[in-house]
């Protein structure tokens, strides 16, 4: 059997009690992730799809933060989500008809927005 100095024994708890509140939040992270993605696949309506997707992704960055999580892991992960997000997002159908023309149309008589010509680099 392996010495174990009092440090170690005392590191060795700690530990023990970081993982128990770690897979807590690991746990909670996973549960979002999958209500987003069934959010996603379902016929539920855009703005639960994109407040789903968020919470999770919110859930991600704190769990990042803590370190909970590597940040390439979650970052892998918000990417997915945000590409699924965007892909359903795209094969949705647009808005109707008579909001979008009335918010493309602007007031009535108002001179159109001036064009910018694009910067050039140095």
């Amino acid at each position: 059997m392996a010495k174990r100095t009092a440090s170690a024994k005392k590191q060795a708890r700690a530990g023990a009690r970081r993982a128990i509140r770690n897979r807590s939040t690991k746990s909670a992270v996973k549960t979002l992730i999958t209500k987003s993605r069934l959010a996603l696949r379902s016929g539920a309506d855009a703005n639960e799809k994109t407040e789903s997707t968020v919470e999770a992704i919110r859930a991600l960055d704190r769990a990042a933060a803590k370190r909970i999580l590597h940040r390439n892991n979650a970052s892998r992960r918000k990417s997915r989500l945000a590409r699924q997000l965007a892909k359903v997002a795209a094969a949705a159908p647009a808005q109707p008809a008579g909001k979008a023309a009335k918010a493309a149309k602007g007031k009535k008589g108002a001179a159109p927005a001036p064009v910018q010509a694009p910067s050039k680099k140095k």
